[in-house]
């Protein structure tokens, strides 16, 4: 549990997503078109290929993330850094709670689970146009590793139409090492 700042909601409960999540998650923090994308992740993490990590307030979603424990897709980033969970999809809902210490929280959650798991690197991908969150990523310990990459992705629009996205990317590091991640 983690004790947000001023001005945030109350305590922040971070758990991994369970079945009964889904209806709350889609109310909360409605999936972009007809992705389902958080039943796509409850998915994967019951296939054991990632973790899906949901952060709470007074009951309420408001962010999630997931470890990707076979790493990020990108064949770039799979043969620098083969072997290296990655974190991905962080998201805070809504737009308001950004920047209160709920992403920060998602983020050590996911480190010192990747930790405990044996990996000494976690990494993640953030694309060139997001500077707000590759500042937060510097700020807390990530690093750069010039590894660049297209950041595939593709997701059904409100109309069901297939929509094929590739933003351009870079992959950040942070060595876990002997120790744990640093505070929330």
């Amino acid at each position: 549990m983690t004790t947000p700042p001023p001005g945030s909601p109350g305590p922040v409960h971070i758990r991994p997503c369970r079945a009964t999540d889904l209806e709350p998650l889609e109310r909360h923090m409605p999936s972009p078109g007809r992705t389902r994308r958080h039943a796509a992740r409850l998915d994967r993490q019951e296939q054991g290929l990632s973790t899906f990590l949901t952060a709470w307030a007074d009951d309420v979603p408001v962010g999630t993330a997931q470890i990707l424990w076979q790493g990020c897709a990108a064949p770039e980033v799979q043969a620098r850094f083969p072997g290296c969970p990655e974190l991905n999809g962080l998201g805070i809902w809504p737009p308001e709670l950004r920047s209160r210490g709920i992403g920060k929280s998602l983020i050590r959650a996911a480190e010192q689970r990747v930790h405990d798991a044996g990996h000494a690197l976690i990494g993640l991908g953030v694309d060139d146009d997001n500077h707000r969150a590759a500042a937060l990523y510097l700020r807390i310990g990530y690093r750069e590793t010039g590894c660049r990459y297209l950041d595939r992705y593709a997701f059904l629009d409100s109309d069901g139409v297939r929509q094929e996205v590739a933003d351009p990317a870079r992959f950040l590091v942070r060595d876990l090492g002997e120790g744990t991640p640093g505070p929330a």
